[in-house]
């Protein structure tokens, strides 16, 4: 049972944060430019962490949110909006 609620709070947390990053994304960039790659690279990696904290008893749940807030950063570093406010930051 604890397994289940552990699993069902990382899947919680990874579609709120996948929400999360696709309203900015879109309220940011609007649909024309809408990063759908990005989209799709952190729905891949959610679902791979979701299968290692179920396949593996030792990972701790919050390993597993911690890596995945950890990658949504780094997924979004290299948006376009991003990488232009880190342009506009240098020049």
């Amino acid at each position: 049972m604890k397994k289940i609620f552990q699993t069902a709070l990382l899947v919680g947390f990874i579609v709120l944060t996948t929400a999360t990053f696709s309203f900015a994304q879109f309220s940011a960039t609007g649909s024309a430019s809408f990063p759908y790659f990005h989209l799709g690279c952190l729905i891949v990696g959610g679902l791979i962490i979701v299968s290692i904290k179920r396949k593996y008893n030792k990972v701790y749940l919050s390993e597993a949110i911690g890596s995945f807030a950890l990658y949504t950063i780094l997924i979004a570093l290299f948006t376009v909006p991003v990488v232009d406010a880190l342009k506009n930051l240098i020049i």
